[in-house]
């Protein structure tokens, strides 16, 4: 498809002002390491929030949506609405922690929390394994949804839109190298509202097309279900002959019962990790650190989700016979049809935007831990501060390589999705309970990351089983596994774990190490606020989300109802919160 003259210039404008904002923070990220990963811990809220909302905006989000729309009907979002569990677990009961631990990546958490020369060779592991192994498989399945979006847009082969992507790909190398955490978390701001913009400007073109007829003309030419915000149940999760879709009760229940507290998921970790730990430690302060992640599930929950929903529901009427291997396609279809010269190149930006803001992070973040928790760690003793920024930027290049290398070799975004998914079942526990309760100890974690590898392979080529009973099988045998192991281990030395309280100061079950120190413990009133502050904010972000939903489809009376339970969250929130 060809572009105008302004099309193009929309477009060698956003890569010129992304360029120049690395090249504006290159000095602030040259002093140190913690410059260059962590901005100087001196990044506003309101910044980091945003940089975590931008970099779970990856070009293939809303064309993921497209498709659980489309075999789902809006309920099919659940397999990601239910992580906003995990999300407010993470915002009220570890960013303050997070923040506390003053330490550069959450690899290095590792020897704070465990002791022991095996507790350095497991964080030299986690570094590869997070920084290098899953970060390359996360850059590869971003960039195949970007070959994607450049073959349906311009009509490419695949080798070609590959040569686009990479050299995308190399203008968001350029400013994340030069310009450090800092620059990345800013881009990332600014390429946010360039992208949710697209994405709202797209859904009201689309939905006042002729062939659409608005929000009612939609309503009359969907399928039976599919504005429903819950799933109906079957045997087989199979759409029914009258159009209603449908999900299996395990499946709903692995969802919303288990995937977000039980399951490792980039992005989504409980307990917080990654790339949102890293933006959650960047804050100026511990307040700061939760009102950024707040931030964050709200706007990624509840604001940004409708735009793409209702381009989605658009194009089960505009491309009602696309093949099931081409229905996430729709949405570029949709920019391609739908957007008039200036508006529709605006609209690539948008996804380009979307794409390098993910990308630079995650080039970013995987350097921190190889350069931090491996190559600093183990060899770089003698290096002074702005050399190890120079490996750092080195290292930000390697990992680019790499990531197309690994592009070329993966051949499904889902497959890549699903291992992520079920290769972390039952981690999630051990994440969480290692911050709030001392018998956790370096062994419970090392044999809840390696034990579902094996049963995932069991469940998957012995037993022949499919997600959910997979899913099922891993976090059950996995859980029981670290319980097994942590027992029969001995617990972390007493001066690890005195180390660590007077570092962090954690609530929950750890009386015996305060009973034999000197530091006081911490009221558990606190605790109990923060769960009630946890379980106001997710009555907020749902109610809010459904609301929204129910007035944007001209059900008055239930979008008024939704909002009344927001309000009554929200009021208890603020007290809540108060009280801690």
């Amino acid at each position: 498809m060809a572009l105008t003259i302004t099309d193009w210039i929309i477009i060698a404008t956003y890569f010129v002002i992304s360029l120049a904002i690395g090249l504006y923070f290159r000095k602030s990220a040259s002093n140190n390491l913690s410059d260059f990963f962590l901005g100087g811990r001196n990044i506003p809220w309101l910044v980091a929030g945003l940089s975590m909302v931008a970099t779970t905006f990856a070009a293939d989000t809303p064309l993921a949506i497209t498709e659980l729309v489309n075999t789902k009907g809006i309920s099919g979002n659940w397999l990601w609405w239910n992580m906003l569990m995990g999300g407010m677990l993470t915002t009220f009961f570890f960013a303050r922690l997070w923040r506390r631990a003053n330490i550069m990546t959450e690899v290095e958490f590792l020897e704070l929390r465990y002791g022991g020369r095996w507790a350095s060779y497991f964080r030299g592991f986690k570094a590869v394994y997070l920084g290098l192994f899953m970060n390359v498989l996360v850059i590869a399945w971003v960039n195949l949804a970007m070959v994607s979006i450049l073959q349906v847009f311009f009509g490419l082969s695949p080798a070609t839109a590959l040569w686009y992507v990479a050299g995308i790909m190399v203008i968001a190398t350029l400013y994340s190298s030069l310009s450090g955490l800092i620059g990345v978390a800013v881009t990332d701001a600014f390429q946010f509202f360039i992208a949710i913009g697209g994405a709202v400007l797209l859904a009201v073109y689309v939905i006042g097309s002729k062939e659409i007829g608005g929000i009612e003309g939609l309503k009359t030419q969907l399928p039976s279900g599919a504005l429903d915000f819950f799933p109906h149940f079957s045997d087989n999760g199979i759409t029914n002959s009258a159009g209603v879709f449908t999900i299996t009760i395990g499946s709903f229940l692995a969802y919303l019962g288990m995937q977000w507290w039980a399951s490792w998921y980039p992005g989504a970790e409980p307990g917080g990790g990654g790339y949102i730990a890293q933006r959650m430690m960047s804050t100026r302060s511990e307040k700061d650190s939760l009102k950024a992640t707040l931030f964050f599930q709200i706007t990624h929950y509840v604001v940004r989700p409708w735009p793409w929903i209702l381009v989605a529901l658009s194009t089960m009427v505009l491309y009602p016979h696309l093949p099931a291997d081409e229905i996430r396609n729709g949405y570029v279809m949709a920019i391609k049809d739908y957007l008039p010269a200036g508006v529709r190149g605006l609209m690539l930006v948008a996804m380009v935007a979307a794409y390098m803001s993910t990308i630079s992070t995650q080039l970013n973040w995987g350097s921190s831990y190889i350069v931090n928790d491996l190559y600093q760690r183990f060899w770089g003793h003698r290096k002074t501060a702005k050399q190890m920024v120079a490996v750092g930027r080195f290292t930000t290049v390697i990992l680019m390589a790499l990531g197309l290398y690994v592009t070329t070799l993966v051949g499904s975004i889902s497959g890549v999705w699903s291992f992520l998914l079920e290769c972390g079942a039952g981690l999630g526990l051990v994440l969480i309970l290692r911050w709030y309760w001392w018998r956790i100890n370096l062994w419970s974690e090392v044999s809840a990351t390696l034990s579902p590898f094996v049963y995932y392979f069991i469940a998957k080529y012995f037993l022949l089983w499919v997600f959910p009973q997979s899913f099922f099988f891993t976090v059950g045998l996995t859980t029981i596994t670290w319980l097994v192991v942590t027992f029969a281990t001995k617990p972390e030395s007493v001066e690890t774990l005195h180390r660590f309280v007077s570092r962090v100061r954690p609530e929950g079950m750890w009386t015996p190490v305060y009973q034999n120190s000197s530091i006081s413990e911490p009221s558990n009133a606190i605790l109990r606020m923060t769960f009630i502050s946890w379980l106001s904010a997710v009555v907020l972000a749902y109610s809010l989300l459904f609301s929204i939903g129910k007035f944007l489809f001209h059900d008055y009376a239930e979008g008024f109802y939704w909002l009344g339970i927001a309000s009554v969250g929200l009021i208890v929130l603020v007290f809540s919160m108060r009280k801690m």
